[in-house]
């Protein structure tokens, strides 16, 4: 469904990305995993069209993405769930749900509904300002915005970032859901056992390059990873 080879992100005279490669098939959850300022946010960019590489290639379904413009990549089937949620926070959980089919056109309330029921904390609170939601409730606004594109490919960043482990559970939850319902799942994560338990395959990234990847199983096995993702000690 994706493949990235030998992509290079530049922010200014700095290399951020260097002749990064992966792919993801569909119908999986992938997981990149990595330290704070390895990269992954850049990878999430990279694809969504935020932030183009300045070499290498980017496909999707076989269509060269290098060229095509953020908002473009949503009419292909992208979405992209960025650090932080970000959230309107003076819209309604409503409104804010409407602004992630602002690319459709026609009627949204079966679409709207089917977010209701898959977050129904989400139409309890449709009618409160997106600032007045809690950690939780803002990174489920968040997933069901992108949600209301229909997309394909949907691309999640940090998604378990400063929320209590509880609400962790359900935000993984419901990221199984959402690859259970057709849509393929590419997630940055610092929690890397959960997305390892989450995800079918995983990569690593190391200052802006993938070390290595594999299975998710494989992955949450390796000592590598062991001792420097999950706080593991490798046995002598």
């Amino acid at each position: 469904m994706l493949t990235v080879i030998d992509a290079v992100v530049r922010y200014g005279s700095i290399e951020a990305l260097h002749g990064v490669s992966f792919n993801v098939e569909q119908g999986e959850i992938v997981t990149l995993l990595g330290a704070n300022g390895a990269g992954k946010s850049t990878t999430l960019r990279m694809i969504s069209g935020l932030h183009p590489p300045s070499s290498g290639s980017i496909t999707y379904e076989g269509r060269d993405l290098t060229k095509i413009k953020a908002h473009e990549l949503v009419d292909m089937g992208i979405s992209h769930v960025p650090e932080g949620r970000h959230v309107f926070p003076t819209m309604t959980v409503e409104e804010n749900l409407e602004m992630g089919a602002f690319r459709r056109k026609g009627p949204l309330g079966d679409d709207m509904e089917a977010i209701y029921e898959q977050f129904p904390i989400l139409k309890d609170r449709r009618k409160q300002l997106g600032a007045n939601l809690s950690g939780g409730e803002q990174q489920m606004l968040a997933i069901g915005r992108a949600l209301m594109s229909k997309p394909q490919l949907l691309l999640l960043d940090e998604p378990s970032m400063g929320l209590a482990p509880m609400i962790v559970e359900t935000i993984f939850s419901i990221i199984s859901q959402i690859r259970d319902s057709g849509t393929t799942v590419f997630v940055v994560e610092q929690n890397a056992t959960q997305a390892l338990r989450l995800a079918d395959r995983g990569y690593v990234m190391e200052n802006g390059r993938i070390v290595f990847g594999g299975k998710a199983a494989d992955l949450l096995h390796d000592e590598r990873v062991r001792a420097v993702y999950l706080g593991e000690a490798i046995e002598s």
